[in-house]
């Protein structure tokens, strides 16, 4: 099989689109390297590094002109050839010559529609004519959890027969077990306290890190943050200032994969209590890290992590305090937890999501 991929994101985003991007073509070169896989783009990045270790991966150029995405990639990758076309972050091209291509679309959410508060008026109609375009003229729609399938169903009105649930993993790095001296190391490098819980994510408003610094005042608990810093930052770091928590949380930039990995595993909660999500791959990381969860008690959450990690309700920062203190103080409880939860995300290995979206492929093409 010939497959083609919008890549754009594959080569420029470091987070979300982009590991959603870069673990998928990963896992299907390493368990299906038959198969050749053309990753569309207007330029390489280091972002991309894929492509220099394996014979099946390509990376093809496209012109860097105005819209090459929407007008040339479809074109080009049926001029290679190409079997099927998936775009990765919610769009297709709009023009093809060959109607034989078979088109597969990746939804990942539609924040933009359930919260438009959080986006401007273009960016709210630029997302839903591309989203629509996509979903209506692909052949099948790939929504990352159950919760993005209804309401692709809801909002874009597209038969529920039409989209396939496949859920997405993470990267590696996260699976594996850090040897003590790279603890060490990270902890000395970013100054960690000895004991923490932890944050990741877009420091932004529908993820709610106010609502944490609000559960952790009148506490002890260090607080350790990991995310892009947006407008959103100066409220949370306003309300530090006034209730004097400078000295309790801390929040950390220019950190790699693997230093994120390694502070997963020393946290001792991972709190996330986003207004929603998509997916929630952060969910998915601490829990490979063995790092307990607490997390939003609607929506996709319970999906990404199961029965046996925490639920509350994230708008209710006394709940989200008293089950903050309550892990906090209670290792048996974390530890049961942690087997739980870890033995729930081994349905979202390597090698059963990559046996998924070739199944579909391969369907596609009978």
């Amino acid at each position: 099989m010939k497959i083609g991929y919008d890549a754009k994101r594959f080569f420029n985003n470091q987070s979300g689109l982009g590991n959603y991007s870069r673990d998928l073509i990963r896992i299907l070169n390493e368990f299906y390297p038959e198969n050749n896989y053309y990753l569309y783009a207007k330029k390489e990045t280091s972002l991309g590094n894929l492509t220099n270790n394996s014979k099946s991966i390509f990376f093809k150029s496209l012109k860097k002109t105005f819209a090459s995405r929407q007008l040339n990639m479809g074109i080009q990758s049926e001029l290679d050839g190409c079997h099927i076309f998936h775009g990765l972050s919610g769009e297709i091209p709009l023009f093809w010559k060959n109607k034989k291509i078979r088109k597969v679309v990746t939804i990942h959410d539609l924040i933009f529609i359930r919260y438009p508060n959080f986006y401007s008026f273009f960016d709210r109609i630029i997302h839903f004519y591309k989203f629509k375009y996509a979903v209506k003229n692909a052949d099948l729609v790939i929504a990352i959890s159950e919760q993005t399938k209804t309401d692709v169903i809801n909002f874009l009105k597209i038969p529920a027969e039409k989209i396939q649930v496949i859920y997405q993993g993470c990267n590696n790095i996260f699976k594996q077990e850090p040897d003590k001296e790279l603890l060490e190391k990270v902890k000395e490098k970013f100054n960690l306290p000895a004991k923490f819980i932890l944050n990741v994510g877009t420091i932004e408003e529908r993820k709610n890190l106010l609502n944490i610094v609000k559960a952790i005042n009148n506490t002890s608990i260090p607080l350790v943050v990991v995310g892009k810093k947006t407008n959103y930052f100066k409220t949370i770091l306003s309300y530090i200032k006034i209730n004097g928590l400078e000295n309790q949380v801390l929040f950390l930039e220019n950190v790699n994969t693997i230093e994120l990995a390694s502070i997963y595993r020393m946290a001792s909660i991972f709190v996330y209590p986003s207004l929603f999500e998509g997916f929630g791959i952060p969910i998915l990381e601490a829990i490979f890290c063995k790092t307990p969860v607490i997390t939003t008690n609607y929506g996709c959450f319970k999906e990404a992590g199961g029965e046996h990690s925490v639920y509350v309700d994230p708008l209710n920062v006394q709940e989200l305090q008293e089950n903050i203190i309550n892990l906090w103080e209670n290792e048996s409880k974390r530890k049961e937890i942690i087997e739980g939860a870890f033995l729930y995300a081994q349905r979202f290995n390597d090698k059963e999501i990559s046996a998924e979206i070739i199944k579909v492929y391969s369907l596609l093409l009978q």
